[in-house]
């Protein structure tokens, strides 16, 4: 399985970014997905995460109301757009497929058993 993240970059304050993660080696439809970020010194924290069939979603509190996941089966992709960013938001994000099928999204790490190589996000003032 390959999950590869792209889309990060720079932007100020208040910007947008869309990163997406083309994922293969596996039927994408029947895997939850989930986005994740790390900094340096902090754990890597749950961002969103979408169902197998994309009708269910979770946003943590930090970003909800500003950042959408969303998933194209067909194209084998899952997205997250990142409006009105703030200079926390500045981290390395990275794309994760679920251990086992089924519909469900997961929050917790340890449900994900394959990740992307990250894509840096940076926010500036």
């Amino acid at each position: 399985v390959q999950l590869q993240a792209s889309g990060g970059g720079s932007v100020q304050a208040g910007g947008s970014l869309k990163l997406s993660c083309i994922a293969s080696g596996r039927t994408f439809a029947s895997f939850g997905m989930g986005w994740f970020r790390e900094t340096p010194g902090k754990e890597r924290e749950i961002v969103a995460a979408i169902s197998a069939s994309g009708s269910g979603t979770f946003h943590a509190s930090s970003v909800k109301g500003r950042f959408a996941i969303s998933r194209d089966n067909a194209k084998n992709t899952v997205y997250l757009q990142m409006n009105s960013l703030k200079l926390e938001d500045t981290a390395v994000y990275y794309c994760a497929m679920r251990r086992t099928d089924g519909s469900a999204y997961a929050t917790l790490r340890d449900y994900y058993e394959y990740w992307g190589q990250g894509t840096q996000v940076t926010v500036s003032s």
